[in-house]
């Protein structure tokens, strides 16, 4: 059987075969749901390793992340996936109950009852807000669980917590960091739809679903790299420094131009950034509206400066609680694992000894737009610095520092945003990747639910 391509030439049919374009969690995600179907498919990553915008890297012979993630307990398919390539959630993460903590003027722990009735009572015990503020926060919870975390129509965070009377200090101290955590988005122009849907299915099934996991891998070695094994097993094979550079519609199929020269699929799944994917369709005329979707797109940056101090010092407890560095001992370490701080530049501080024995190593993670775009790499690096011996009595000056910078980290969760849909115009080619259409912001979970999608419309037959 022979089939027609664009050009008019006659081209042989096309294999039941499966394309993917893109190593990072959606890629793989889609991967690994076909592979364990019995489906060839065959991923191209134009990078040296695998896990997009969620990979590990090496600095200094130190194993980092290009961004210090965490995952939620409500993330049910990325820790399905990842146990059914070989992980194990409980030994690849360290699972902390739902914790806001801005040292020194807000703590919020949630304790192990039922929910919602654990958020209740961590409102009520919540130190650093008034009985009042608590009492106003308990009662927008309880309003949303009645709407079903629905509202009639999307507006912004900020509008929201004005309409429900959540007062300045309440949305500084809680609500602000929450939203700027899930949605990578200052509240002003953050979903507020959005935000309760991540509520919704964190704080309002089960108790364990706002547990906060911290993953002792790197983000590449967690699951990309064990997906990758796993659909080789399955006869499927993964090709890395190996991008496509053009898609083109055959008869039966499509053709993926390669560096290992043109190869031909029944179906293609999309799993690019959405820059590389709006290259990659825009000389297809069907895909017009998609493409303009994805270009419509705005995009917030996250910095992670991560500072190594010597691992023989330590942080013992002063008479009034206050923790001081001093030379001796154990590692550096923070008084948990993660720590947010209010209204500095750093906003949240992971302690890489606690969570996965990396002594003394420590991740500041900067969310969103912001002052410090501005700063060069070292002066921000030097700002962090200075605010961890302020707060915490670190030394003055780590052994290293490394700066990584996600300029176009997530796209901007606006309300009433268009995302493109899985399901393009064009049958057979699909979208994956957390900008496609769905209920969650830019983290790994919406990513993976997009690729889990795609995967189940090229077999709908098999859903």
């Amino acid at each position: 059987m022979q089939g027609e391509g664009r050009d008019g030439g006659r081209k042989p049919a096309v294999p039941s075969q499966i394309g993917i374009i893109g190593g990072g969690y959606a890629g793989m995600a889609a991967a690994v749901e076909l592979a364990a179907r019995g489906v060839s498919v065959t991923v191209f990553e134009s990078a040296k390793q695998l896990g997009g915008r969620a990979r590990g890297v090496v600095h200094n012979d130190t194993q980092l992340d290009n961004g210090q993630h965490l995952l939620l307990g409500c993330y049910r398919e990325t820790l399905r996936l990842i146990e059914m390539v070989g992980g194990n959630v409980e030994q690849d993460f360290l699972r902390l109950p739902l914790q806001l903590d801005l040292h020194g003027h807000f703590t919020l722990h949630a304790p192990r009852l039922p929910a919602p009735l654990h958020l209740l009572v961590a409102l009520a015990s919540a130190e650093g807000l008034s009985w009042a503020e608590r009492l106003k926060a308990a009662r927008f919870m309880l309003g949303l669980r009645l709407s079903g975390f629905r509202l009639k129509q999307d507006c912004t965070v900020a509008e929201l917590l004005a309409q429900r009377g959540q007062d300045d200090d309440l949305a500084f101290k809680f609500w602000e960091p929450l939203t700027i955590a899930a949605l990578n988005t200052p509240i002003d122009q953050a979903s507020a739809q959005v935000l309760l849907n991540v509520l919704r299915d964190a704080l309002d099934r089960r108790r364990a679903d706002s547990d906060m996991l911290l993953p002792r891998l790197d983000f590449t070695a967690l699951f990309p790299q064990r997906a990758a094994r796993f659909v080789t097993e399955h006869g499927g094979a993964v090709h890395l420094s190996c991008g496509v550079e053009r898609i083109t519609p055959i008869e039966g199929g499509f053709e993926l131009e390669t560096p290992l020269g043109v190869q031909r699929f029944s179906q293609v799944v999309c799993a690019a950034p959405p820059v590389v994917a709006a290259r990659l369709l825009r000389p297809l005329p069907e895909l017009a509206a998609a493409v303009a979707q994805i270009e419509a797109l705005q995009h917030q940056p996250i910095y992670t400066v991560y500072l190594q101090y010597p691992a023989e010092t330590r942080l013992p407890s002063h008479p009034q609680g206050v923790r001081r560095c001093v030379p001796g001992g154990s590692a550096a370490t923070l008084p948990q694992p993660m720590l947010g701080l209010h209204q500095r530049i750093s906003q949240w501080l992971f302690d890489k000894g606690m969570i996965a024995g990396q002594h003394g190593l420590i991740a500041s993670v900067i969310s969103a737009e912001g002052k410090h775009q501005g700063w060069s790499h070292t002066e921000l690096a030097a700002r962090v610095t200075a605010e961890l011996h302020e707060e915490f009595g670190f030394p003055s000056q780590p052994l290293w520092h490394q700066v990584i910078a996600e300029k176009r980290a997530t796209f901007c969760c606006a309300p009433n945003l268009a995302r493109p849909d899985q399901r393009t115009a064009l049958p057979g080619l699909f979208l994956a990747g957390d900008y496609t259409a769905g209920d969650y912001p830019a983290t790994l979970e919406g990513a993976v639910m997009s690729g889990v999608r795609c995967a189940s419309l090229c077999l709908p037959e098999r859903k």
